[in-house]
């Protein structure tokens, strides 16, 4: 059943037919699908006038554990993907989301309390975030790797490696570009990610996953829950398949509580740092955040007589 009425048609006193709307269904985004949450619960989420524009779906602790079931199923395959070949898929997400451009621009302006071109300049800021993040994944290994020069008959090179499954809490506040920036180098680098939306905007994210569901980004790669904050990043902090965590859309007690509960196996902690302007350039340190290094020795050999070495 939907949470709004369906389009219909009645008859007005003139005789003429009245169109009645079709109103959206906002569901989670897990696995490449979009289930409700299993609980049933959902909750109101208003403009920033108090004007009342969708229900949410509330996520469980349940649908917590499946979108982290989703995206370790996910995870070898993305991160066993070329660079190249998931630049090409950003990239093709940033082109959906360009054809969808009215639509977010409307959705932040709700959300923000923002107007048309305001909204329009984050809506256009998060599309041109893709579009970089697209560029970085085949660069970033050679800014972060190469050769270390070592005294001894050996070769020792270094090379970045994607942490696993990441945990992200979008920021409460900017509820399309700091989405947009906070998840991007996270897949971009080859994590797969279990993103919590803003809790009290959580629309455009939603509709994210309506975008990331019909280009060629496999499912489970990012899996997006929307409700409590709080209550769904407990479970994920604690969850001992989940490699890391961003704690971007937490506050200051929220955040000491997840980075608590992390520490148990030791999960790679992203702390929440102040943002004034997200559509500040971001530099390369959220690709970098959920990286690790792998570290390769290898001897050396002779070639003839000479003692030369390769």
């Amino acid at each position: 059943m939907s949470d709004k009425p369906e389009k219909t048609e009645k008859i007005d006193k003139s005789g003429r037919t009245e169109r009645l709307s079709v109103f959206k269904t906002y569901k989670l985004y897990v696995g490449g699908k979009f289930p409700r949450s299993e609980s049933g619960r959902v909750y109101e989420v208003t403009d920033a006038k108090g004007k009342w524009l969708a229900n949410a779906p509330r996520s469980s602790r349940k649908d917590a554990r499946d979108a982290v079931v989703a995206a370790r199923k996910a995870f070898g395959a993305w991160s066993g993907a070329t660079a190249y070949n998931r630049g090409q898929i950003l990239y093709r997400i940033a082109e959906m989301l360009e054809g969808r451009r009215d639509q977010y621009v409307a959705e932040v302006a709700d959300a923000e309390g923002l107007s048309r071109s305001r909204a329009a300049a984050q809506v256009d800021a998060a599309i041109d975030r893709w579009v970089w993040y697209a560029g970085w994944t085949d660069k970033i290994a050679q800014v972060v790797g190469g050769g270390n020069p070592v005294a001894g008959p050996f070769f020792n090179l270094s090379s970045p490696e994607p942490t696993g499954v990441v945990t992200v809490l979008a920021p409460q506040e900017s509820s399309f570009l700091g989405l947009v920036s906070v998840v991007a180098p996270v897949i971009a680098t080859g994590n797969t990610a279990v993103v919590i939306a803003s809790e009290r905007s959580p629309l455009p994210a939603l509709s994210l996953g309506e975008v990331l569901a019909t280009s060629d980004l496999p499912g489970g790669v990012v899996n997006i829950l929307s409700g409590r904050t709080a209550e769904i990043a407990a479970p994920l902090a604690a969850h001992q398949d989940v490699n890391a965590i961003d704690l971007a859309g937490a506050d200051e007690v929220l955040a000491k509580e997840l980075e608590i509960a992390a520490a148990d196996n030791l999960k790679r902690v992203l702390r929440p740092q102040p943002v004034d302007d997200w559509s500040a350039a971001p530099g390369t340190d959220r690709l970098t955040a959920f990286l690790e290094t792998k570290t390769v020795w290898h001897p050396t050999g002779s070639l003839g007589a000479s003692g030369s070495a390769y």
